[in-house]
């Protein structure tokens, strides 16, 4: 996001000038996309533990077989960790939705995850089926959260109005390379 504003600080110093009202109305849309980013990861962010429960529910209710004895989600402490995996999956796309750069998830998610959830016996179509889920839910709630500028979980907090489909498919975008990681 840096970069937004160096460039056009720097097409202003090429000039020899000062950042003119068409620099500065420029400044201005940048800032209000950030505020947009900014509070659809305040909404992710708010909705972090129930997207992940919603989706590891989802994929049990699809799977039964999971929480059976012997299945990927049995005992309760490979529940547990699908739910822990979950998170930190949502808190890197949150990262990366915030920086607007997908090498959050390059550099600090997916590096060797499959090959451990490979040696940890974690069922991939399983955590798959889950992050699809996850992405489902996360899209959603960007695409309705500003609806009439409010937040929706809160009918006091104001939000930056404006479409967020771009916000939307950027975090889709976020979520399919974790997917296309573990595939």
């Amino acid at each position: 996001m840096f970069d937004a504003f160096s460039r056009v600080a720097e097409r202003s110093n090429k000039n020899t000038a000062c950042m003119g009202k068409a620099e500065l109305e420029e400044i201005k849309v940048i800032t209000a996309g950030l505020n947009k980013r900014f509070d659809a990861i305040e909404a992710l962010s708010g909705i972090a533990s129930c997207c992940v429960s919603d989706a590891i529910a989802g994929m049990l209710c699809e799977d039964p077989s999971l929480i059976k004895e012997g299945g990927a989600c049995h005992p309760n402490r490979k529940m547990a960790a699908c739910l822990r995996d979950g998170e930190i999956i949502l808190r890197y796309v949150c990262y990366a939705l915030m920086a607007g750069d997908i090498s959050v998830l390059e550099n600090r998610c997916v590096y060797g995850l499959k090959e451990t959830y490979t040696t940890l016996n974690v069922c991939i179509p399983s955590m798959v089926r889950a992050l699809k889920i996850m992405k489902a839910i996360c899209i959603a709630h960007i695409q309705t959260f500003n609806n009439a500028g409010r937040h929706p979980s809160s009918t006091q907090k104001q939000v930056t109005p404006g479409d967020c489909s771009d916000l939307a498919s950027e975090c889709g975008i976020y979520f399919d390379y974790v997917i296309a990681a573990l595939s």
